[in-house]
């Protein structure tokens, strides 16, 4: 009896222990994939927006029914927000007229100063409230968490007068970023095909290599009246996003040696979604119409389980040894 009860305990253990690891994964793989939340950070970003004019208040349509589906709820201005000159007097019509919708959503702008805005309204445009700029040419923000790091952080930027104090403080704060992703704008590009501006090249020198050594995902930036995609440059993805208002037609270089795709036929924004494993992209333009879109994985990848705030997943998983059978 005693030897007949030993086998049955010994069977028992064998049973448990060989379904172990099966019943675990299949669980921990679900909550991985399905049962945890996946955070979410959805944003549009458009310059050289701020004339009044047809263009701008078609696209302007456009970006309201994007809203309507995608839910985003912030919005990067990247620079000329006013024609001519940045004047302040001008914003109702230039700005608030034509998002109305967005502003009456709930929409929040983030926005930069292009070198338009900097000949009558530079102040005026930094303490306005809906550009969000409270009182700073350059600043960071965050958006959405991955455990207990941010999704996303932002770091808006003054083209215009990029000295020293900006370049530490910048630099600072991309080492100090803990972000999934981490996203620069600016109105003057480093790399654009335009050629009415093209790449300004002294700021590259200057930002270029702390934006590749502290693994910033993907710039945006305006000035050129047009649409811009990039070849990856050191690991960075470029974007020109300029033609939120303002077009050029014929402006675009098709030469470019950098240039990945791009379009000067149609004014359009971008639409972005970023989730912890994935950074997704479109260029919309005034039809509604998709005229670009991809996306990307992090620069530096971690295991799902540990970007979700939790411990990796072979903590839990139960491993039998090849020789436990014979060792009972």
């Amino acid at each position: 009896m005693k030897r007949r009860s030993f086998l049955a305990l010994a069977s028992a253990a064998v049973a448990s222990r060989t379904f172990a690891a099966p019943l675990l994964r299949t669980p921990l793989a679900a909550t991985s994939s399905s049962l945890l939340a996946q955070p979410v950070v959805r944003f549009i970003a458009f310059g050289d927006a701020g004339t009044g004019d047809d263009q701008q208040l078609q696209l302007a349509r456009v970006m309201a029914k994007q809203q309507a589906s995608k839910a985003f709820d912030t919005a990067l201005l990247l620079g000329d927000n006013i024609y001519p000159d940045g004047d302040l007097a001008d914003v109702a019509g230039k700005f608030e007229k034509p998002y109305a919708d967005l502003l009456h959503n709930g929409v929040k702008f983030r926005a930069v100063l292009g070198n338009h805005d900097v000949r009558n309204g530079r102040d005026a445009q930094l303490k306005y409230p809906h550009f969000g700029m409270n009182g700073r040419a350059y600043y960071s923000f965050t958006q959405g968490t991955v455990g207990e790091v941010p999704l996303v952080e932002f770091f808006a930027l003054d083209s215009n007068a990029f000295d020293g104090a900006q370049r530490q403080w910048i630099e600072g704060a991309l080492s100090a970023s803990r972000a999934r992703w981490k996203v620069a704008y600016f109105h003057h590009p480093i790399y654009s095909s335009g050629d009415k501006h093209g790449s300004d090249e002294g700021l590259r020198g200057k930002l270029e290599p702390l934006l590749v050594k502290h693994g910033v995902t993907a710039v945006f930036s305006g000035h050129d009246h047009l649409y811009e995609r990039t070849k990856l440059q050191q690991g960075v993805q470029y974007f020109v996003a300029g033609a939120g208002g303002k077009l050029r037609k014929g402006d675009l270089n098709r030469n470019s040696s950098f240039m990945a795709f791009g379009s000067d036929e149609t004014s359009s924004f971008m639409s972005v979604e970023a989730t912890p494993d994935k950074f997704s992209f479109q260029a919309i333009d005034t039809a509604g119409k998709v005229i670009d879109a991809g996306e990307m994985a992090p620069r530096a990848r971690a295991a799902t389980a540990r970007s979700l705030g939790k411990e990796p997943l072979r903590r839990f998983a139960v491993a039998v040894p090849a020789n436990f059978l014979a060792s009972l």
